[in-house]
């Protein structure tokens, strides 16, 4: 459903707005400098208090993208040893990145004791056993990227734990786990998806936020 691009300009948007959304994203992805050089641009004040938390997600996230599981989980353990306690999905996670780092290190020996003592306790919840089942047939595999489950062997799964890790950082902190752009696209998604079902009686095309982004 397409809005006539008039109304937009009915709509007044504050610079400020504007700078504290675009500040929110380079907080949440840990651009420090990028931020540095936005507050020195638009004169908006530096969030002081988070700078340093900042550097310490910096480098948890870093460590989480090289697949270092082992280094993330003992930094974030000095944050709060609760933290990955209370999120067993994420601490699995991270176990599991080091698994796939041993994997792709042709240390398999190792990587199946690390398996044995460090994975296969989650496999007393149901909901473990596929995932320590997928990580185990990595091993079957001379060359792990033949593998099925090469998947985990991916710089997307990477970012996608490391994502997940940054926004349970943050939520523990009490800070915002989605950027102010996220909150945004999904709060305009849903309000699409609401119009859709008022006027898919009227057979108006339906809401794209793909489709909106493009245009």
């Amino acid at each position: 459903m397409d809005v006539d691009p008039r109304y937009y300009e009915q709509v007044v948007i504050k610079d400020n707005d504007i700078h504290n959304i675009v500040l929110s994203y380079l907080v949440h992805n840990c651009y420090k400098e990028t931020m540095e050089a936005f507050v020195a641009c638009t004169g908006i004040k530096q969030p002081e208090d988070n700078l340093e938390d900042m550097n310490k997600r910096k480098k948890i996230v870093h460590y989480a993208l090289e697949r270092n599981g082992l280094k993330a989980i003992e930094l974030t353990e000095q944050l709060d040893k609760n933290l990955l306690e209370n999120n067993q999905d994420l601490y699995f996670d991270l176990l599991s990145l080091h698994f796939v780092e041993l994997v792709c290190s042709s240390t398999c020996t190792e990587a199946l004791e690390f398996a044995e003592t460090k994975l296969t306790p989650f496999g007393r919840d149901q909901k473990y056993v596929e995932k320590i089942e997928d990580c185990m047939a990595l091993l079957a595999y001379d060359d792990p990227e033949k593998s099925p489950m090469f998947h985990l062997l991916s710089m997307e799964y990477r970012q996608q734990v490391a994502d997940n890790l940054n926004r349970a950082i943050l939520a523990h902190a009490n800070l915002p786990s989605y950027t102010a752009i996220e909150r945004l696209i999904q709060q305009m998604t849903i309000v699409g998806q609401i119009l859709n079902q008022d006027h898919a009686k009227d057979g108006l095309p339906q809401f794209s936020l793909k489709d909106f982004l493009r245009s």
